[in-house]
Parts: structure tokens; sequence; C-alpha cells
């Protein structure tokens, strides 16, 4: 289970939850689970292309939150669990729940490091940390980061959205390798980007074989 995490909103997160998504179904043939854990802005399904409902909101304590999931018509080979009006409570609830299944799940996490932001990185076995190439950005960014190994979650990629490759983060996040996605007009529709992400999960299945 990866926590796609980051410190502040519109840095890519939702972007890099459903390439990156993509881009392991690509990679091993089997269908990863991204799921929406932002009640705030639970704007996954809106991107994916997917109906608001059923999400984690209809998850009980007899059902299976995978077998609540979309395929997305967007994304090949990719399912889609929304978060639309659900609590914290039942977020914590399904994600334990998810936890016990033997497929990967993708967290698209609220921005920041606050107490929303802890409940998917509590749940999480690792994280992938995603921020601009700015110094604020990556700034905020280490914050979550330092939240994301105090819960056991730690760092093991990162993924600097419209880089050209010249910013290294290490100082600033002390994780590695880091990938940079190129800066274009409509990133989840772009073949440079769709390699890039490839090359994450790569990256990601190399460390966890």
């Amino acid at each position: 289970m990866l926590a796609i995490a980051g410190g502040k909103g519109g840095c890519g997160k939702t972007t890099t939850a459903l390439a990156l998504g993509r881009a392991v179904a690509t990679a091993t043939g089997v269908r990863p689970l991204v799921v929406d854990t932002d009640r705030d802005m639970p704007n996954l399904h809106l991107r994916a292309g997917v109906d608001p409902r059923p999400g984690l909101a209809e998850c009980g304590s007899d059902t299976d939150p995978a077998a609540l999931a979309q395929p997305s018509p967007r994304f090949r080979g990719v399912d889609v669990l929304p978060c639309q009006g659900v609590s914290t409570p039942g977020i914590s609830s399904a994600l334990d729940a998810l936890a016990r299944r033997d497929r990967t799940v993708l967290l698209d996490c609220p921005a920041g490091a606050g107490p929303d932001a802890a409940v998917p990185l509590r749940a999480a076995d690792q994280t992938v940390l995603v921020s601009t190439p700015t110094e604020q950005s990556l700034t905020d960014t280490a914050k979550t980061a330092a939240v994301a190994r105090e819960l056991d979650a730690p760092p093991a990629l990162a993924v600097l959205v419209g880089s050209d490759g010249r910013v290294d983060p290490t100082p600033l996040l002390a994780c590695e390798p880091t990938v940079h996605v190129p800066s274009v007009s409509a990133p989840l529709a772009s073949d440079a980007v769709e390699r890039t992400y490839l090359a994450a999960a790569e990256i990601l299945n190399k460390r966890n074989t």
C-alpha cells in the first residue's frame, strides 16, 4: 500500500496516483486500486472519469471496499475507489480492510502533514513524495516526509512534477531516487509523462522484490 503524498495542494498528487496506477498495471499485468482519501477535496473520481458513488462512504463492516471500486475508462487497468461523503473513521476502517487484501493499493492523500493526511500515511507501507521543483513546495513536502517516517511509511521515491531535472530534492526530502516528470499541457495524455511513470513503477517494483 503506497501513500501518494505531498506538502501542497495542486502539486500533482492525483495525477501521480492515476499515472502511477496505470504504470503499475502496464508493468505487472495486475490491476491496482487507486483510493481517494482526501474527504475535503475528493476529486480523484473526476480525473478518473468514474461516478462519485459508490465508494468509501458505502463501505460497511461486512463490505469488501475493493468490491465497490469502479474501473476507470481513462486509465487502462486501473480501478478507482472515490471518497465522496465519507467520514475520517470511515476512511480508516476501509483502509484497514484493504491492507488485508493481496493487491497493490495507491492512496491519493490530502495535502500537508495534518491529521487528515496522517490517516492514509498510517495505513500505508511506503510513501511516494510528490512536489513541484520550487523551494516552498519541497519544504512543505519535507514536513510530510517527516510525518511519513514517524508513521512507519518511509518515503520510497520522490516525484518532481513539472521538472526539467535541474533541481535535486534530496537535501530537503532525504529521499532517493527521484523521477522528474516533464512540464506538458496535458500530462495524463503525454507519452513522455507515461514513460516517466513507467520508470517510477519499475523502481518501486525493484525495491519491493
